[in-house]
């Protein structure tokens, strides 16, 4: 049986990728962990996708809702829930941060309505393979 010695409970994949995900090191030299802004929650953890600047005006029509979205000269940084990658590999030049960490110039450029500061991550990796020409990962033909 798998799971918890002794204790009769199984732990299933989900809770095993947010055992590992807790043992995350400290924060880079230069590098900050993302603070929401006042009165906003993060329920689900916080992570975020980092795209090149030039992206980001191409992706913004494409959403449905717009969480916090951070930049700096060169990226965006777009908010989703933590864990948004299980499972997904997100499209280049995208690049995916666990713990949402951020460059010291990073500037909030936009801030939702409400208390939560996601951005719905399947519908901003859709958008993000849309403005890349990259096809989703379960419409790739199986390998043999």
């Amino acid at each position: 049986m798998n799971g918890v010695p002794g204790s009769g409970r199984s732990l299933g994949l989900d809770t095993l990728v947010r055992l590992q995900r807790g043992q995350r090191p400290a924060a880079e030299d230069g590098v900050r962990r993302l603070s929401v802004p006042e009165g906003m929650t993060t329920p689900l953890g916080c992570d975020a996708v980092a795209v090149p600047a030039r992206l980001g005006p191409l992706v913004v029509p494409r959403l449905p809702r717009v969480g916090c979205v951070y930049a700096d000269g060169t990226h965006w940084w777009w908010i989703v829930p933590s864990d948004s990658d299980y499972a997904l590999s997100w499209p280049a030049p995208a690049h995916y941060s666990q713990g949402a960490p951020l460059p010291g110039a990073a500037r909030l450029i936009h801030r939702p309505e409400g208390t939560v500061p996601y951005t719905p991550p399947i519908p901003l990796y859709l958008a993000l393979c849309r403005v890349t020409g990259t096809t989703p990962e379960w419409s790739r033909p199986l390998s043999a």
